[in-house]
């Protein structure tokens, strides 16, 4: 098994016993080390102390197994209010959600902010601007959820 692999498997155990969801996992490598991001959510949204929990059961398993032997940091959140889509299931979570998408159309990268209505097997539906669009998910190069801050 792979190196993130093994990680996935072990923070989907940790989110498992703590009661919230594996959001996503980003090995980084840094000049101090490798920086292994866990994000969790739930609904609601995920506490600092469960951050913590689920920071404790990785941080053990990863030394108790060997799982990684250069040095690392591990850091667990939340994936925030605007938080990155980039598995289906990261869309499947926004149904009904503010988004910003920047896709090919042609030529051209265009970017739109509207409400995520439905994933489809290979693409998106957006109502933007009183119309619903179609957006293959090929064609999406960026995408997250949106925060309008001025509300």
């Amino acid at each position: 098994m792979e190196q993130k692999e093994r990680i996935e498997h072990i923070a989907k155990s940790a989110c498992s016993d703590v009661n919230v969801a594996l959001y996503d996992i980003s090995l980084k490598h840094a000049s101090k080390g490798l920086i292994v991001l866990i994000y969790i959510t739930k609904i609601g949204g995920a506490t600092i102390n469960e951050c913590k929990k689920v920071s404790r059961i990785i941080s053990e398993t990863l030394e108790t197994e060997d799982v990684i032997s250069e040095r690392y940091f591990l850091e667990v959140s939340s994936p925030g209010l605007e938080r990155f889509l980039s598995q289906k299931k990261h869309y499947v979570s926004a149904i009904d959600e503010k988004v910003q998408i920047s896709f090919a159309d042609g030529d051209n990268i265009v970017t739109v902010i509207g409400i995520l209505k439905e994933v489809l097997p290979e693409s998106i539906k957006i109502n933007f601007e009183d119309s619903i669009k179609e957006i293959k998910l090929t064609n999406i190069k960026k995408a997250k959820t949106y925060f309008d801050y001025k509300k």
